[in-house]
């Protein structure tokens, strides 16, 4: 019998969505990506209201994920090792709460597995400094626009993936 598994999702925010995004997209197990907008105040919100800070949304990205090829906890453990959480609303050059570090649980387990990976990493001083990353329950997300979509895997030779992506990838392994 060829059942198909059952997909959860993660829902997580760690600066530039295009960032997380091509990480995400190249890890076994992980069979969607989709760059978006979450934990914000204004309902269907474009990129450019983002931008300005307003609608309180951060760019976030939404991983669907098969359980029995990857855990939620490695989910998390990769996002930790992408991105700066003890920086609050800022990933290297780029600041606003629309950057922040964030967890947006869909169930009371992944907010458990995350409160305990984040304790877990803190007793571990790995940057020297606390955690700031939030956990807080997804509302809603709204995926963004087409054109952020993928981002990497179309614009590859875009100044911004040469200097900021494509190191994160090097760095895992991933290309």
């Amino acid at each position: 019998m060829n059942q198909e598994a059952t997909l959860e999702v993660a829902t997580l925010a760690g600066g530039c969505f295009w960032c997380i995004e091509a990480v995400f997209r190249k890890v076994n197990g992980v069979e969607n990506v989709v760059s978006g907008y979450t934990g914000g105040t204004t309902a269907n919100p474009t990129y450019k209201e983002v931008c300005t800070g307003k609608t309180g949304h951060a760019e976030a990205v939404q991983v669907s994920f098969n359980p029995s090829k990857i855990s939620y906890r490695k989910i998390l453990e990769l996002f930790f090792s992408i991105h700066d959480p003890t920086t609050l609303d800022r990933q290297v050059a780029d600041t606003g709460t629309q950057y922040r570090s964030a967890i947006f649980y869909h169930n009371e387990q992944q907010k458990a597995v995350a409160e305990k990976l984040i304790g877990e990493l803190d007793k571990a001083h790995l940057w020297g400094k606390p955690i700031v990353t939030q956990i807080v329950p997804l509302d809603t997300f709204y995926p963004a626009e087409d054109y952020h979509q993928e981002y990497f895997s179309r614009h590859p030779e875009q100044a911004y993936c040469q200097i900021v992506i494509a190191p994160k990838l090097k760095k895992l392994n991933l290309i």
